[in-house]
């Protein structure tokens, strides 16, 4: 009993010893994690601030150290995950997973550790250089390098190399050597036919930048000597030699296959990863531009860390990246060739379409001047009398026989509006078949306006393709057979005129249509799948259409043009603009064997007497 007593009463003595500051010998010790958790928050938020304040002991450079790493990796994102604490009396280690996202190479992930020292019962960070990597020390710091592949070559459908690695010239603005603005601008327009708004876009940028090449434009070597004595003196641009892209095959190819040049603000909005600022992508509407991914592939790259002599000591990690692939065309050489042949007499803008019936494949697509716009793709036309090929094969759908009796005045009066035939041409009552070998046009609106409907010669068209996206892996235009508003607007889309457009592409596909009785996608690209197709043609009604068309060689409109071998087709004189008379557009579309073609002449008056013909060379080079 007594020694209950006075142990009761040491108890007693300690505690009023010790006031109330005693509650902290029954308080539990603080654990490190919060303080680790708040650290590697702060750090994914870059507030150096609330970092250091969990620090114990700071260097000077704390901040400075971090956006190096930051800058040195162009990391775009990161974020830190805490895992336990391990104590060990006033010390502790938190193992942490960083992953961190560099600009245009890929995620980034280690292992790292922080240390953590209990001071006045608080847990702050032991900050060491080996926080930021365990690797990291005094004397190092972190580097990153990012190589491109080399861009995958383009290839004609005989394996022959349309553009490939080749010698370059980059053409850059350097803002302090810049003289007069307006000169650099002209210089660069002019003679390295530069977007306007693109060179004044780099000289904004190497005035931002004064001290730092920006490239505006790459040129195969050999487009460069052809204009350096213009643009080499100007001051304030430079130009740098490199390996890049250089392009083969016939000259005409050039517009399809587009060009390489560095990548604009524009571009890494579309492009996104992983592409930068300095890198090159495929301009144009061709195909650089159109399988970009497949001919670059992705870049490579290293996360190291290097000496003060910038030497590589340790590489941390490695981005694979992977080899661009070749894109394989259906384009021949032979073929195009031809076609360049073939227009080379014509003085005003042309093109040539050509296709296998059998397969949609395009083996030549031409256009002059074989620089200029892509019209064979990219044009907008009125087809004229080509399209009576659809409006024919509506009408024989609907029961007309070839040999059926049709009336070819000199005018037909439709709806209110008055059609004439081209050069008041009068037949007088001959059969169909007659009416279309010779492009009689008011037999074609009476009989449109008898036997159709609006629907009808829509749904026809639809059966040839019109309306579809006809892009064969590069841009193409779709073209359109609006519904006929009234008779007049039925009677004037029935033989091509109206509000009917079509590209070249679209009426070389009307012709293969008719040799092969369906439409198929049209194809560029060997591995390019093919789309829904619309249904096929009705097997007579194809067949009448391919002894109409042969008709047009022998006897018709295009008989003076002495197109070799079995060849069938169709004329067309297509208005357009104002005028009296109305200029127009010649065009010539047709088939022999398993090849069919479109010819148009912008401009270019009489189809039977200007377009056959080039479809006479066109088929006579081959």
């Amino acid at each position: 009993m007594r020694r209950w007593l006075i142990v009761a009463v040491v108890a007693v003595v300690v505690l009023a010893g010790a006031g109330a500051g005693a509650w902290w010998l029954l308080r539990p010790k603080a654990r490190p994690d919060p303080v680790a958790a708040a650290y590697l928050a702060a750090w994914g938020a870059k507030d150096w601030p609330a970092m250091q304040a969990q620090v114990a002991a700071p260097p000077a450079d704390f901040a400075a150290q971090h956006t190096a790493m930051l800058e040195a990796l162009r990391v775009t994102e990161a974020s830190f995950a805490p895992g336990t604490a391990t104590v060990t009396d006033d010390r502790a280690e938190v193992p942490f997973q960083a992953t961190l996202r560099l600009r245009a190479l890929g995620e980034w992930s280690y292992q790292g550790l922080l240390r953590l020292v209990r001071r006045d019962d608080r847990w702050r960070v032991a900050w060491s250089p080996a926080t930021l990597h365990p690797d990291l020390a005094a004397g190092l710091r972190f580097q990153r390098t990012r190589t491109w592949p080399e861009r995958a070559p383009i290839l004609a459908a005989d394996g022959s190399e349309l553009a490939g690695p080749g010698p370059v010239v980059t053409v850059n603005v350097v803002g302090e050597r810049v003289k007069d603005p307006a000169e650099v601008v002209a210089a660069l327009v002019t003679h390295a036919e530069v977007p306007r708004e693109t060179a004044h876009r780099a000289l904004a940028d190497a005035e931002r930048r004064p001290d730092q090449a920006v490239p505006v434009v790459t040129l195969p070597e050999a487009d460069y000597q052809a204009i350096r004595d213009s643009i080499y003196p100007v001051p304030g641009l430079s130009f740098a030699e490199g390996v890049g892209r250089e392009y083969h095959g016939p000259a005409s190819t050039r517009v399809l296959l587009g060009s390489v040049g560095p990548v604009t603000a524009d571009d890494l909005k579309e492009l996104g990863a992983p592409y930068q600022a300095g890198d090159v992508t495929g301009h144009g509407n061709g195909f650089e531009a159109a399988f970009e991914r497949q001919l670059a592939g992705t870049p490579s790259g290293e996360v190291r860390l290097a000496g003060k002599d910038g030497k590589a000591v340790k590489v941390l990690h490695e981005f694979a990246g992977s080899d661009g692939q070749a894109v394989e065309t259906t384009l021949d050489p032979r073929v195009q060739e031809a076609a360049e042949a073939a227009l080379d007499p014509v003085a005003k803008p042309a093109a040539v379409v050509a296709v296998r019936p059998s397969s949609g494949e395009l083996v030549a697509v031409v256009n002059t001047p074989v620089n200029g716009y892509n019209r064979a793709l990219l044009g907008r036309y009125p087809p004229g009398s080509t399209f009576k090929v659809v409006t024919a094969g509506a009408l024989l759908a609907g029961g007309l026989r070839p040999g059926d009796p049709v009336d070819c005045p000199k005018e037909a009066k439709v709806g209110g509006r008055t059609f004439g035939n081209f050069e008041d041409e009068v037949l007088g009552r001959i059969t169909f078949a007659s009416a279309f070998a010779h492009s009689c046009n008011t037999a074609f609106v009476q009989q449109a306006a008898k036997r159709l409907d609006g629907d009808e010669l829509v749904d026809a068209a639809a059966q040839f393709g019109f309306g579809l996206d006809p892009s064969p892996g590069i841009p193409a235009v779709t073209s359109r057979v609006p519904a006929p508003s009234d008779r007049a607007d039925l009677a004037a889309e029935s033989f091509g005129q109206g509000r009917v457009t079509a590209s070249p592409l679209q009426m070389a596909l009307v012709a293969a249509t008719v040799s092969e009785g369906r439409w198929r996608q049209p194809r560029l690209v060997s591995a390019e799948a093919e789309a829904a197709a619309p249904d096929p043609l009705d097997g007579k009604v194809a067949g009448t259409l391919r002894t109409l068309m042969r008709q047009v060689v022998t006897e018709g409109t295009a008989a003076t043009a002495n197109l070799p071998g079995k060849v069938g087709g169709k004329t067309g004189t297509a208005e357009f603009g104002s005028g009296d008379p109305l200029p127009t557009h010649a065009w010539f579309i047709g088939f022999r064997g398993d090849l069919a073609f479109a010819v148009v002449v912008e401009d270019g008056g009489v189809g039977g007497r200007v377009a056959a013909p080039v479809a006479a060379r066109f088929l006579r080079g081959l």
